[in-house]
Order: C-alpha cells, then structure tokens, then sequence
C-alpha cells in the first residue's frame, strides 16, 4: 500500500474502502439474480351459484402449468346468513372445485384463503416454490352497508417471495352504471384502510401501494356507459372491442389519473363478460335487460412484468358472469443466501479494521419542519433526504430520547426509522404526521402540541437532530362529550386555553348563563340530517355518495366521531356491568340512567334516531341484526381487547334499546343553541 500511496497520492484507508465496497456490490450482483415465474390470476363471479361443472377449462387453460394461482371468487353466497355471520358452507365446496381445477402437470400446494361474506381468494404454489414463500398476511375491508360491511369491498394477501413482496387483491366494487363515482371511492377506501402489520412491531404498516408487485383482480363492476343496449351489442356481433372499449369507465377514470394510476391492464379482445343468462351464452333476457360490461377485470403494478394472456371462459355457464384470467411473467428478485452471507462477512471482517479510522457521517437535506394547519385523520408527510458524505457506509436508525419508550411522539413516524447506506447514497425518509383518535384528546384539550425531536443515531458515530413542529387544528373528533356540551361555538373557533380550563371554570359558574347542552350540536346536526334524508332508504343506497355533504358522508362521520370518543358513551367504568346484566332488559335500562347526564342524554338519542329507522325497515331493509353490531361496539368499547362472548354480550345489551318502550325518549331534541 505504501507504493500505491506514494505513486496515486491517496490514504490507506480510502482505497481500501474503495477496494472492499467494490468487492461488495459485486458480491450483490454475483450471488443475486431475477428469476422469471408464471402467475395465474382468475376472477369469477358466480352469482350465489355452487360448483356445476369443472373448473378445468378455465383454471387449466395454460400450455404448461404455471408456478401460482391466485383464484379470485364473488358472491360465493348471497344468503343473509353469510352477510350476518360470515360462514358459509359455499367456501369448501369451490374450494374443492378449484383444487380439482388445477393443472394436472404439476403438484401444488395450498398456501392461504381469505374470505369476507362472498368475497373470496385462494392462493396455491407449485410444491418447489412453497419453502421461498414467507412473511403470509392477510386482511380485508368492507365498503358495503354504512361503507364498512362486507357485502361489497375487497381481502388481500401478501407475501415474500425470494426478496419480492407482492400483493394480491380481491375486490368487488359498487354496482350499477351510475354509480362509478362509489367505485372510485370504493377502491380509494380500500387501498387507504388495507394495512399489514409487519413482523418488527416497530415499523408502520404495510399498504398496497408499499409492495415491489401489487395484482389486482376481481369484479369491478365499472360498466359501458353512453351507449345503448342495442349498439353495444351491436358492436360485440361486429367485434368492434375498440369502440366499446373506448366507452369503457374503467379506461375513463384510469385515463384521468382518478383510479388506479400506475396499474397496467392488458389489451382486451374478448367480448364482455356480463351480463348472460345463467346457463348459457345468450345475453341478459331479464326485465332489466342489462347492458353487456367487462365487470371482470385484471390489472396489475410493478416492474418486470409480461402478460403471456388475457382472456374469458365462455364454456362456463354456472352464472350471470364468464370467469376471466391472465397469465403473468413476473420478474422475481433471488439471492443466493449463502454465498451472498460468505462474501458480505469476509468483506466486513476487513472493513472492522478501519472501524477507528473511517467515522460514519452523513448530511441532511434539511433539520426543521414546520406542519401547518394539521386536521384529524388527514396525513400529512415531509421528506428529509440522508446522504452518506463519509468513507465507509452506515447503518442509521431513529432512537428513542432518555427515559422515552418510543423514538418518537405517538402522532409521528419515520418511514423508514432504520436502515443502510453505502458509501455516497442517499435515502428519502418521510415523516409522516397522522392524528387519530388515540392522540387527538390531548391534541384538542391543549395537553400536547405537535412538538418533538426525532434523534437520527448513526452506528460507531455521532446523533444528529431533526425537530418536527407544526399546528394542531382542534376538532369534535376525538373531544370528550362533556367538553362538547359545553362548547357553544365551533372548537375551531376557542383559545386553547379556555378548552383546557373549561371544566374547571364551568364549577364556578353561572347555571342559568353557562348551561351546558343536552347533547353535543356535532351529534345533533349529524343524526338531524339522517332523520330528515335518510330514514327511508334502501340500506345499500343509503349511504351512497350523491353529492358532498350525503347521506353517505355523515353517516361516515357519525361513525367516526363514536369511534374517536375517549371516552365511549357508555364510559369504560359501566362496561362489566353491562355485560352482568345484558341479558334483564330492566337492570340494562337501570344502568342507563346511572351514565353521567351528557353520556345518558347521547345515549338515548341515538337509540330514539335507530329505532326511528326500524320503524321504516319496510322501506330501508334495516333490522336490528344489521344495526346492533354496528353501534353497540362504538356506543359500549372496551378498554381492552374484546374476545367472541364479550361482543355477543355487548349486541345483546344493546339489543333490548332497539326496540322502544314508553319510556323512551324521542329523537325530536330542539336543537342545540
């Protein structure tokens, strides 16, 4: 080295950096790889149908057999039993049919299902593969009935494949051709509330959009629209896929950036695949007469991605739709573990050496960031960007400050808190600030302000110090009731100061001036609008999103807001007495009108509203086994995990308010002044 010092004029430790980070992403390259796997994607709606006939000609329509299946079912079962209990003897049966299905040249194994009412995905492997698959989540999202239960909505299943992650969804979105400004929202919820949880605890959730390759299929129900009954069939007898498709929503709202950017579909050039007669290959004869529609659909994100085949199935006849697939060659990232473990620790074992001459340091982009104007449950994020100036690379990882058990304040998150920078790379780190209804309480009372100091340690060097500020804007999200019924103006509007001392100064002061409200003017105003828009309406159209301000949106908001409470409003003290007597309807009753006055007011203006709605089930198709799940558990939480007899009990409590008595209360309050 002395040579090499004398004649190039550079330091040791410099070229032997050089030398072994070299030596290190050849390492990465030599024992990495991208290996080419088939997948095959099926989607079919089956109409509440069981299995008639083989599922061959369709889940076996492959030259040779591919590595994956990912089979996708809709409407499995239509009964009311499978919306109300999420079981079904339907599952078993297709899924036999699917397993018989398969493609008789190659073994597989069963890998996972997910199942929410008849919503369906089945996920097989080839037997070779099976050991490189890792890391299996599943979850599921209703958009349905109050835009939560699972009669519409979508299950997902992620995985590892070698040092792939990949993504599958199952969705079935809101029907009819009208309604595809729902579907645009549909698949918006989706992707926003569908979370993984990851193995490290400390690391955010997974969404869709965070995998290498994200597969979406299912039925979309995004129809044909302008045209007429007439001339799209019209069109499918000349095969004239491009003008039709041309009308296609699916194309529309992609080619205006609203729904699935970044997704690519494959070229269509089968006829539509909905809606026939069951049974047959003739179009819908019903009264309705639909319009023919590619519900079916197969998109998918990624890099390295070809699509072999897109196509339907038309010798199936078992429903209303035709079963469609695609068949995908997806490049998978492999890496020879051994040898990429060998060569990395020969390399480090040199470069520990230079551990007291080489200090990692790097630089970053920016040390404050300012937050304005932050809102309930709306993200927002800033990027900070680390570049790594030093002579050897770093491992870096946000930690927690002296006597604190995270990193940071619970309202914030690094993504990602840790990781590895080689010699001159950089990384983006976003700092992402989300209030919910864990954080907003102290947030809207002034007991904490969006301040914190996020510690960036640097492994064998120095901490540096990035500061996050920002403005909280108060809101009833997350406000106790007591503080609402005491607030006469928007919490916007009031100084911190007097939303904190307001309990305090409410004991000192004048009863007949500073009465506070029966119930909050936010629970008013929302169950208000309900009453005098909605009690008539179908249940599945009764949230739908006409307009701002519908019918859907604050029925949304209503939930929310019970689900933000701090306080439940039945407070936690009550809850195991609740669950002692749920089932003497009196002792239910006598608990009630022990609640504090605000809490026992709420209470029963909410239950006068519900049991208004039964009192038009006749129009709405809403009855108590539909509405008790979905306000008993916001109206009576626990404050802990709740295990399967709990919330039987707690619909049972809640149970014997849906049906009035004389003494009920009646939901015309006067509204709040």
């Amino acid at each position: 080295f002395s040579w090499f010092e004398r004649v190039l004029n550079v330091s040791v430790c410099e070229m032997f950096l050089n030398l072994n980070w070299q030596l290190l992403s050849l390492a990465c390259v030599v024992t990495s790889c991208e290996s080419l796997n088939s997948f095959f994607l099926g989607t079919y709606n089956v109409n509440g149908q069981n299995p008639k006939e083989s599922l061959s000609p369709w889940l076996a329509s492959t030259t040779t057999p591919p590595d994956f299946y990912l089979v996708a079912f809709q409407e499995l079962d239509l009964s009311k039993e499978a919306f109300l209990f999420n079981d079904t003897p339907k599952e078993p049966e297709w899924m036999l049919a699917v397993y018989k299905g398969l493609h008789p040249d190659a073994k597989y194994a069963f890998v996972k299902l997910v199942r929410l009412v008849g919503i369906m995905l089945l996920f097989y492997v080839k037997v070779e593969h099976a050991a490189h698959i890792s890391e299996v989540e599943v979850e599921s999202v209703g958009t349905g009935v109050m835009g939560r239960l699972g009669n519409k909505g979508a299950v997902a299943i992620r995985f590892q494949f070698h040092n792939s992650d990949i993504c599958v969804v199952n969705s079935h979105l809101a029907a009819h051709t009208e309604e595809f400004e729902r579907r645009n929202q549909d698949f918006k919820d989706i992707c926003r509330r569908m979370q993984f949880s990851q193995d490290d605890l400390t690391l955010p959730p997974l969404t869709i959009m965070k995998h290498n390759v994200v597969l979406w299929l299912g039925d979309l129900n995004y129809r044909i629209s302008d045209l007429e009954v007439d001339h799209v069939k019209d069109l499918i007898a000349k095969k004239d896929f491009e003008t039709l498709y041309n009308h296609d929503q699916v194309r529309q709202n992609t080619l205006q950036f609203v729904v699935f950017v970044g997704f690519t579909e494959g070229e269509i050039d089968f006829q539509p695949t909905y809606k026939y007669d069951t049974g047959s290959d003739q179009w819908d004869t019903s009264e309705k007469c639909r319009v023919p529609a590619w519900c079916d659909r197969i998109l998918w994100k990624g890099k390295n991605i070809k699509q072999l085949h897109y196509q339907s199935h038309m010798t199936l006849k078992t429903s209303d739709h035709k079963p469609v697939s695609s068949l995908l060659e997806i490049g998978i990232k492999v890496v020879n573990e051994e040898s990429y473990k060998r060569t990395f620790e020969e390399i480090v074992r040199d470069i520990d050496r230079l551990e007291n001459d080489c200090i990692p340091s790097v630089t970053l982009s920016q040390r404050e960031f300012q937050f304005q104007d932050v809102k309930f449950m709306q993200h927002q994020a800033k990027t900070v960007t680390v570049y790594n100036d030093g002579q050897v690379p770093c491992q870096f990882e946000f930690i927690p400050k002296l006597d604190e058990p995270s990193y940071c304040k619970p309202w914030l998150t690094a993504n990602p808190a840790k990781g590895f920078l080689a010699q001159g790379a950089s990384v983006d780190i976003d700092l992402e600030v989300f209030v919910n209804r864990t954080t907003a309480p102290e947030l809207n009372s002034g007991q904490q302000q969006l301040e914190d100091i996020l510690v960036l340690h640097l492994d064998r060097g120095k901490d540096y110090f990035i500061f996050v500020t920002g403005n909280y804007l108060p809101s009833c999200f997350g406000s106790s009731l007591s503080t609402l019924c005491l607030l006469k103006e928007p919490i916007q509007d009031m100084p911190l100061e007097t939303i904190r001392d307001m309990k305090s100064t409410s004991q000192g002061s004048n009863p007949e001036t500073d009465k506070p409200q029966e119930i909050p003017k936010e629970i008013w105003m929302m169950v208000d609008h309900l009453y005098r828009n909605a009690k008539k309406q179908v249940r599945i159209a009764l949230f739908s999103p006409l307009l701002a301000g519908s019918n859907h949106s604050v029925s949304e908001a209503l939930l929310l807001f019970l689900d933000a409470l701090p306080e439940p409003v039945i407070p936690f003290s009550f809850y195991p007495q609740c669950l002692e007597c749920c089932s003497d309807s009196s002792q239910c009753r006598q608990i009630i009108s022990m609640l504090p006055q605000c809490h026992k007011n709420v209470f029963n203006y909410l239950t006068a509203f519900l049991q208004e709605l039964l009192k038009f089930s006749a129009h709405n198709r809403l009855d108590v086994n539909i509405l008790a799940p979905i306000f008993a558990g916001l109206l009576l939480r626990s404050p802990t995990k709740q295990d399967s007899t709990e919330k039987r009990k707690v619909k049972e409590f809640f149970q014997h308010f849906l049906v009035q008595t004389p003494s009920d209360r009646d939901i015309h309050y006067k509204s709040p002044e």
